[in-house]
């Protein structure tokens, strides 16, 4: 059904793809509470964050944002300015709503570094492709063989706690929330 795995250059023949739907960028409490409200009605969210990359040895930066997607919405919060209010850690620790990711192990633990809460209905990708066949474990790879397209990492090393972020670092945050949504339907419905 999907191919074991895919070099690099096969990924190179591939077509570039973004997220193309709404991409909303929550960086104030005041917009909250409209953004928590649609997230709490979705089953499946595609589930990411960014943190400023670090190129000193021995020091980690603290998460910087927090990306929760829909096939058609993507919510960007600044955690770096909102820190992770109680709303957000309810949808967090929701069994009832699937937060679908690529290592989530290690994003959930950072997350969990700035406010705890419980974690539920997360749903590791890595494990999920295993059950097809799948080899290849880097959301990349796993972009090309189960959706046919590949997705541009240019922005991962890029600054995520600037005052504003680029159009660029926007659609790259809202691309890889998204794209683990759209591998877990495509899964599913396989």
């Amino acid at each position: 059904m999907f191919e074991e795995s895919i070099t690099k250059e096969a990924l190179a023949e591939l077509p570039l793809h973004a997220f193309d739907g709404k991409i909303v960028l929550v960086d104030r409490i005041d917009q909250l509470e409209a953004a928590v409200n649609y997230l709490k009605k979705q089953d499946i969210l595609g589930f990411d964050t960014e943190t400023k990359p670090s190129f000193k040895r021995g020091q980690v930066n603290k998460v910087a944002l927090l990306q929760l997607s829909t096939s058609e919405k993507a919510f960007i919060f600044r955690i770096n300015k909102l820190g992770l209010p109680d709303e957000l850690k309810a949808i967090l620790a929701d069994p009832e709503i699937g937060k679908i990711g690529v290592a989530i192990r290690d994003d959930i633990k950072a997350l969990q570094k700035i406010n705890r809460f419980v974690p539920g209905g997360f749903v590791e990708l890595q494990d999920e492709v295993k059950e097809y066949g799948i080899q290849d474990f880097s959301l990349k790879k796993i972009t090309g063989i189960v959706l046919g397209f590949r997705i541009s990492k240019s922005q991962r090393l890029s600054n995520w706690e600037a005052e504003h972020l680029t159009d660029a670092q926007l659609s790259y945050a809202a691309t890889d929330a998204w794209v683990s949504c759209e591998i877990f339907n495509s899964l599913t419905t396989a």
